[in-house]
């Protein structure tokens, strides 16, 4: 994490603004002790001291932003000054515009952000509908047959081959899928690694190779022309801008394939994975969703999403953000020293009852109903605000409401057993298998 990085002890305190309020040294002894995860500490901090609060994990304070308004400052007002210095999957995605800095993010970001809006958006489309279609057919043969499978395997097998056909114009495969699961046993392990880099990459190394070898297959086919049933993907405009752009070598085009890969299915999964789960605590969920409009009409569509929105209200896609001073600040009447890591919470924002009242309950009504959420910049987040918010947001939204429209009015969910824990690693996810079977 960004709070155990080894930085310069911390300047003076600048003269604009008072010092920002820190929690007790027992507070942290205590979470040693015991050997809490990182959440159980930051939630301690918001309740004891508030929507900006400092903590010691080492010989300075760490900042916790949790304020909305504090949040907006950081990430959408200010992102000149709250930067990126490094990403937890670096190792796996490179120099990939979700890891990239300064001027090459501002190049690589331009290049890729007109495919996710607008005209780029209905280029995926068929593509979308294709792999929902494809679940949809999995699901009708589960339901036939009884057989009991995997939900989270499922979620992740949509997800991934949504995201395949849109790079690369292939519906996925067996056997990349197969290779592929390399993606998630490295985003699983990426916690636990080792923090010198050249053991952590030892660690994954096998798994490293396998997706090296899936990607160098996808990009000399692009090179070669081909394009799949559905035309060429977004891989292919990769490829053709390493014609006329010198800094699109292979490995950058390698490293943008695999970060789209990444944060193209395995938050989506995971959040269908969720939503699933809170339908099963909250049946009459599901019976308000589809019973809000008819089939394909724009009513049952929003409360579609707002499903969606309510899961990732409890489990944001970027659970966590990372950030970094890099000049002085005042942040809501506090000093912030250049040097300072700050450390954004949308997990806990979104679950503040002072903004969301009975924060956690299920409560897709929320965005459904007229002031049922907070306006507050900042309030909501789960794909980030500002100028490295997350380019897939639009996509992400409309991959889980387009499979949502194929599968929730035909299926109920029977879990046989659901996971006791959850796991706070790159993404927030449910700690453990999810075996079900299907009803019509």
């Amino acid at each position: 994490m960004a709070t155990e990085a080894g930085l310069d002890p911390a300047p003076d305190v600048p003269a604009a603004g008072r010092p920002v309020p820190e929690a007790e040294p027992e507070l942290v002894e205590r979470w040693r002790a015991r050997g809490g995860e990182l959440v159980d500490l930051l939630t301690q901090v918001r309740e004891r001291t508030g929507g900006i609060a400092a903590f010691r994990l080492g010989p300075r304070p760490t900042v916790l932003v949790t304020d909305p308004q504090a949040v907006h400052h950081v990430l959408a007002r200010q992102p000149e000054r709250y930067v990126k210095r490094s990403h937890r999957a670096r190792l796996l995605i490179g120099d990939g515009v979700v890891a990239a800095t300064g001027v090459a993010w501002k190049q690589q970001r331009r290049l890729l952000q007109s495919q996710f809006t607008g005209t780029g958006m209905r280029r995926y489309e068929q593509r979308i509908t294709e792999a929902a279609r494809t679940t949809a057919g999995r699901w009708s043969a589960y339901a036939r047959t009884g057989q009991t499978f995997d939900l989270g395997r499922e979620m992740r097998r949509f997800a991934l081959d949504t995201i395949w056909r849109s790079l690369t114009g292939y519906p996925l495969d067996d056997t990349t899928e197969g290779e592929l699961a390399s993606v998630a046993a490295v985003v699983s392990a990426l916690p636990t690694l080792p923090t010198d880099a050249s053991q952590a990459q030892e660690a994954v190394a096998a798994d490293l190779a396998r997706i090296d070898a899936v990607a160098r297959h996808a990009i000399e086919a692009a090179r070669g022309g081909a394009t799949g049933p559905h035309g060429p993907g977004l891989l292919h405009v990769l490829v053709d801008a390493a014609t006329d752009r010198a800094e699109y070598t292979d490995r950058l085009i390698r490293d943008e394939l695999i970060t789209l890969l990444v944060a193209g299915h395995e938050t989506t999964a995971t959040t269908l994975t969720w939503l699933y789960l809170l339908l099963n605590d909250n049946p009459t969920a599901r019976e308000h969703a589809l019973a809000a409009g008819d089939e394909g009409s724009s009513e049952r569509r929003r409360a579609l999403q707002a499903l969606i929105h309510e899961t990732l209200r409890l489990y944001p896609s970027a659970w966590i953000m990372p950030r970094h001073a890099a000049e002085d600040d005042t942040l809501a009447g506090y000093a912030v020293p250049a040097g300072t890591d700050i450390l954004v919470c949308p997990y806990l924002t979104h679950r503040d009852p002072h903004l969301w009242p009975d924060p956690e309950r299920f409560a897709p009504e929320r965005f459904t109903t007229p002031n049922g959420r907070p306006t507050d910049q900042g309030s909501y987040f789960p794909f980030g605000i500002g100028p490295r918010a997350c380019l897939g947001l639009q996509f992400a939204l409309r991959e889980a409401t387009v499979l949502l429209e194929h599968l929730l009015p035909t299926h109920t969910v029977a879990f046989h057993s659901t996971p006791t824990k959850t796991a706070y690693g790159i993404v927030v996810r449910p700690d453990g298998p999810t075996p079900a079977t299907l009803e019509e």
